[in-house]
């Protein structure tokens, strides 16, 4: 062997050595489990609102629905799960039991479900449906199941919690793979209404009995969090990891840390971002003409996936038991959209080199930011918290999407970055000031051409993990905050909404809506007057709730039950809150962007 190529293959086992001599990073702070990463991987699900409230047109149904009520014609959840696979999704959660108590399927401890129905001759099961076509089509298959109860005679006793206990053990051991049991923290019985302890570890530990692997859903994990509104959109500052302490899915939590977690927080609960594609949970037909526009999906889409949440996006079935034509369509049209604007890659091609690489080796190099392999990324010395990397492109590129990934395995460490371009002057700009990245951050930026992008990590609690980096130019999405938003009036609580019409007419019912996001707090509970002179008043609600407008705070249109004559309708709020988690705060005022009649 000649001295040349003897020292070539010593250098070469030096180099290997070296590379494989730098240990990896410390994990740091809370970290996810393998079932949390890859549940985070999924980044876009379908939910599936659908029972008894589909038939009446209620939000949160009483209870006293008749089990025949639900009779849906044509139910095919094969086509739901064709849809959601379309759609880029991959998996489907379904109501399996909604607040009213009405089961979807033949729940043997209960008595109000499709086993009481004449609905397939008591015969349907709805989640044995659905299970089968999310195995057909490839989905993961998940279960929501309300604690609250409004039908069952246990509930508000010492044995509903066993009750219930048997009611997940029957849902979840009977369908195959559960990949995430959602639980529901809300509850509208009101002062004066029935009080129910829930055994939160008993519930938790027969989930995991039943299904080890699965992710469970509520205000405060343990699988994942809310995001802590119901319009789409997590925190512009997203931890994956939060201190929980000793809040339970029904205790007030503030929406502020639901929706942004905390640094170092002690548990690792990834935010959840969940939103109906429709002014409300449940289909109706008066809906229809409401689905959301493609520019606020991919508002919602940026805000949620873009911001190290997973979307969860509800699509209602209807009637007969399918998806609407509108919802699906929509649908068709937002995965089409995506597909566009991250179809192309324009960091392909591109070279990367960074300011500093742990111990020099090749494993932890600059180069796997832009390699496809997950588990490959770039790192620094233990001691160093900032660093930064450079993108240099083939040529000049033109985006205003940039995307970042974070080696979460190993813990969210990131918590401020900026990103600057080299523009074909030869000058550095900065395009862009963020705080945390986690799994995935798309970060909007304005358009423009570089040469080269550069990302400095200014502040990261442990040495940065970074594993992902692509550019993208989007087309498509305008954003306008403040476009199409009614502008509204908040009011003291203790006043009254009067609506004069002029002249008595015949009514259907009334409409309400409060400002956007719910500004200025939301009337919850009402008692309605009507007045076909103007001076004599009858009342026609006392203390009604407009259900679930504190955590969607959109329009509340509320149909009598025969139509009524009326000249003047009086709206008295007899409760006003606003938002603060799992139950909202009283508050002195309320907004109104819109108070109606409906002829």
């Amino acid at each position: 062997m000649n001295l040349k190529k003897s020292l070539l293959i010593c250098l070469s086992l030096a180099a290997f050595a070296a590379c494989n001599g730098v240990k990896a990073p410390q994990p740091y702070g809370a970290l996810p489990t393998e079932a949390q990463v890859e549940w985070q991987k999924m980044e876009y699900n379908m939910f599936v609102h659908f029972g008894p409230n589909t038939f009446t047109g209620a939000e949160w149904g009483d209870g006293t629905e008749i089990a025949d009520i639900f009779n849906p014609t044509a139910l095919d959840c094969r086509q739901w799960a064709a849809t959601a696979k379309a759609a880029g999704m991959k998996g489907i959660i379904i109501t399996a039991k909604h607040h009213d108590g009405f089961c979807l399927w033949p729940n043997p401890v209960c008595r109000h479900t499709v086993a009481q129905s004449s609905w397939r001759d008591g015969k349907g099961d709805v989640l044995k449906e659905l299970s089968e076509a999310c195995k057909e089509y490839g989905l993961k298959f998940g279960i929501y199941i309300s604690p609250w109860d409004r039908n069952d005679p246990h509930y508000g006793t010492d044995d509903y919690n066993d009750v219930f206990v048997k009611t997940l053990e029957h849902a979840l051991g009977s369908y195959g793979e559960v990949f995430e049991q959602w639980f529901d923290g809300a509850c509208g019985e009101g002062p004066n209404g029935k009080k129910q302890t829930y055994d939160w570890p008993l519930f938790y530990s027969t989930v995991y009995k039943m299904q080890p692997d699965a992710i469970i859903f509520s205000n405060v994990g343990p699988g994942c969090r809310w995001v802590g509104n119901e319009y789409g959109s997590a925190g512009r500052t997203c931890w994956g990891t939060m201190n929980v302490g000793e809040h339970t899915p029904s205790t007030p939590i503030s929406t502020d840390l639901l929706n942004e977690g905390n640094p170092d927080g002690e548990t690792w609960v990834a935010a959840e971002t969940d939103v109906s594609i429709r002014p409300g949970w449940f289909w109706r037909e008066s809906e229809n003409d409401k689905v959301k526009s493609i520019q606020q999906l991919l508002k919602i889409y940026y805000e949620s996936v873009g911001r190290n949440s997973l979307l969860l996006l509800n699509v209602p079935a209807d009637t007969r038991g399918l998806l609407h034509e509108v919802d699906s369509v929509r649908l068709m049209e937002l995965r089409a959209a995506i597909d566009e604007i991250f179809s192309t890659d324009l960091a392909a091609g591109a070279s990367v080199e960074a300011s500093a690489v742990r111990g020099g080796s090749r494993k932890y190099a600059a180069a796997n930011i832009l390699d496809a392999d997950y588990d490959a990324y770039w790192t620094v010395d233990d001691e160093v918290t900032t660093a930064s990397f450079t993108v240099t492109l083939p040529e000049a590129r033109t985006f205003n999407r940039v995307q970042l990934q974070e080696y979460i395995p190993l813990g969210q460490r990131v918590a401020a970055f900026s990103i600057e371009a080299l523009g074909e002057d030869g000058v550095w700009k900065t395009i862009a000031n963020e705080t945390t990245v986690g799994y995935k951050r798309i970060v909007h930026t304005p358009v423009t051409t570089a040469t080269a992008v550069r990302v400095n990590i200014e502040e990261s609690l442990a040495c940065p993990l970074i594993n992902g980096f692509a550019l993208f130019m989007d087309n498509i999405y305008v954003s306008d905050e403040k476009a199409n938003i009614p502008v509204g009036e908040v009011k003291p609580a203790s006043e009254a909404l009067t609506l004069d019409l002029g002249e008595a007419r015949m009514l259907k019912g009334f409409t309400y809506a409060p400002i956007y996001k719910g500004e200025g707090g939301c009337i919850v509970a009402y008692d309605l007057e009507a007045s076909v002179d103007g001076s004599v008043w009858t009342k026609v609600y006392e203390g009604k709730m407009f259900e679930n407008i504190i955590n969607n705070p959109t329009s509340r249109e509320v149909r009598f039950d025969a139509p009524l004559k009326a000249k003047a309708l009086r709206l008295t709020p007899v409760r006003v809150e606003i938002s603060a988690g799992a139950a909202g705060q009283e508050h002195d005022t309320y907004g109104v962007s819109e108070f109606s009649a409906v002829e």
